[in-house]
């Protein structure tokens, strides 16, 4: 029996996992493996490109150069990867902190490098589900630290699921930092985990403002579970890896950009 015709959607993620295994296809290629008319073909590539994600060359298309790679899921391998970005990226998060807020910080080595940078403020609630950053956080005075608990998943060195997301629905958040491991424009922030989906999605419920963290490395790779679209953020803090054309389409979705 013949396979039900991929929506286009599905096409674009299947052209891209054939990229990201061959490098360069050319059109002919694309139309034998996806099964489709080389006008479908060269539509798909379009639209992959005017999101930044693919370049076309002669005959054929490549993955444009930046486009990101899965990290890794345990926290020891994460932990060294894009350090410079990482701290750059926490350093601009840091400046949205003012005195006497209430801040949620993701778990995640992008999140955990915001800790340093908020020394320097005063009367500040941190909350986090990061087992690093909260002890981080006991070596600053000024700040007053809460775990928010839950289902410890030791790889990750953080909790999350029903109860961490009860924790932090009985808090007033001022300003809630979201970390990513894949985002793009197509289905914004996902995830592997329906517990870390849980709890992002309750603290986006309990945030007066919500911003992800999120480096250029990471976009254009998608998981199974949706987190939230782009258009319910309202700040975005990344790198400057990304092209100019795809950070002007990120903040058409709404959230402000801002490049570390």
């Amino acid at each position: 029996m013949s396979r039900a015709p991929l929506i286009p959607e599905q096409r674009h993620q299947e052209l891209l996992r054939l990229l990201r295994s061959s490098g360069v296809l050319s059109i002919h290629e694309l139309t034998d493996r996806l099964n489709v008319s080389h006008m479908t073909v060269r539509r798909d590539i379009a639209a992959l490109e005017k999101s930044g994600q693919v370049v076309s060359v002669q005959g054929g298309v490549r993955l444009a150069e930046w486009v990101g790679h899965a990290p890794p899921r345990e926290r020891a391998s994460r932990a060294v990867l894009e350090l410079p970005r990482k701290q750059a990226i926490a350093e601009t998060a840091a400046r949205l902190v003012q005195d006497g807020m209430v801040v949620f910080l993701d778990a995640g080595t992008t999140c955990q490098s915001v800790v340093p940078f908020l020394a320097a403020r005063t009367d500040l609630t941190v909350v986090t589900n990061d087992f690093h950053a909260v002890l981080a956080l006991c070596g600053l005075p000024n700040v007053h630290a809460i775990h928010t608990g839950g289902e410890v998943d030791v790889s990750s060195g953080s909790s999350s699921g029903p109860l961490a997301a009860k924790a932090v629905g009985a808090l007033n958040i001022d300003i809630g930092f979201l970390s990513a491991g894949s985002w793009d424009l197509a289905h914004g922030v996902t995830s592997h985990s329906t517990d870390k989906v849980l709890l992002k999605q309750a603290v986006m419920e309990a945030a007066s403002s919500v911003a992800l963290l999120a480096d250029s490395t990471k976009w254009g790779i998608v998981e199974r579970f949706n987190v939230t679209s782009l258009d319910r953020l309202d700040t975005v803090v990344t790198d400057d890896g990304l092209p100019p054309e795809v950070v002007d389409r990120i903040a058409e979705e709404g959230p402000s950009v801002l490049r570390a």
